[in-house]
């Protein structure tokens, strides 16, 4: 597929490109800008076997994790934040369904460096003293041969694709990142480009003249992404920098869905197991979504 080629597809058509048992990494950071749109589809389609690969991972790993999707997840923090515990993933690890390999937050960024940069390791330099070097097999000790300082071999994450959301994008797949951006974009910008396969949600899919007007923020460019979906509210629940904010109270309701297999089976078939992204945000309610808009600085 050349650069100039339109990459525009379904949202159905871009989660069926994901294999069972494929290693996923999902942009954003924590409870900031998941690409939830994407993995709600996911479910839909009943994916399984899959190990999520990032650093910091929240409601998409608690969702894939209530519904049996994922078999491993290779992180450094599955949480809720200010919501608490991410009692779905906590259910299956206890269980046994679920296999957790840790890393500390920044070596899990260092793991998209060495696949950007093509290694086979990440040498990391602090790690000595830390239980992770003894419950993670992967990682490796060694002398280094410069200094003879002990130092520890990280392996690459390796994803097999990489989702991430986005505010813009053109049907070619040049993604737009706001000017000012925070660390969630940077993760983005890194994951996209560690991976030789990156799918893009959007906010709103823009004409190529808009590109070149604001080809200084395009970061992540055309030849880097095999998809692009238009998926406004992709990442609700959790906010999208210069758009929305977070939904607390979709946030409340999903904590809620944890306190039995009634209360998630309710759930899932009121935000989950329906048509499409548009009936999603019809269960949501447009009143509800339009008090989350982001209006930006005003002054």
């Amino acid at each position: 597929m050349t650069a100039g080629t339109s990459k525009l597809l379904s949202i159905e058509d871009a989660a069926r490109s994901v294999p069972d048992g494929a290693r996923v990494a999902f942009g954003g950071f924590a409870v900031y800008q998941k690409p939830m749109g994407f993995v709600r589809e996911l479910v839909r389609q009943g994916r399984r076997g899959l190990t999520v690969v990032g650093s910091a991972q929240s409601y998409e790993v608690d969702l894939l994790a209530a519904v049996g999707a994922i078999d491993a997840v290779e992180t450094s923090y599955v949480g809720l934040e200010a919501s608490g515990l991410a009692r779905q993933f906590r259910r299956a690890v206890e269980a046994g369904r679920l296999r957790v390999v840790d890393y500390p937050e920044m070596v899990s960024w260092d793991r998209f460096r060495a696949n950007l940069e093509n290694l086979p390791f990440w040498p990391v330099p602090f790690l000595g003293g830390l239980d992770i070097v003894t419950t993670n097999p992967a990682i490796r000790r060694f002398d280094c041969p410069m200094t003879g300082r002990i130092m520890y071999a990280v392996p690459p994450a390796d994803p097999d694709v990489v989702v991430i959301h986005a505010l813009a994008a053109d049907e070619r797949g040049n993604v737009v990142t706001p000017a000012k951006y925070l660390l969630p974009q940077s993760q983005d910008v890194l994951m996209a480009r560690a991976c030789n396969r990156v799918i893009v949600t959007a906010e709103k899919i823009v004409d190529p003249t808009y590109i070149r007007r604001h080809a200084d923020h395009v970061q992540i460019a055309s030849y880097q992404v095999e998809a692009v979906v238009e998926l406004p509210w992709g990442a609700h629940p959790t906010p999208a920098l210069g758009a929305y904010n977070a939904d607390p109270n979709a946030y409340a309701e999903w904590v809620g869905a944890a306190d039995s297999d009634a209360a998630l089976e309710a759930w899932l078939n009121r935000y989950v197991r329906i048509e499409d992204n548009d009936a999603y945000l019809n269960a949501v309610g447009g009143a509800r979504l339009a008090r989350l808009l982001d209006l930006g600085d005003l002054t």
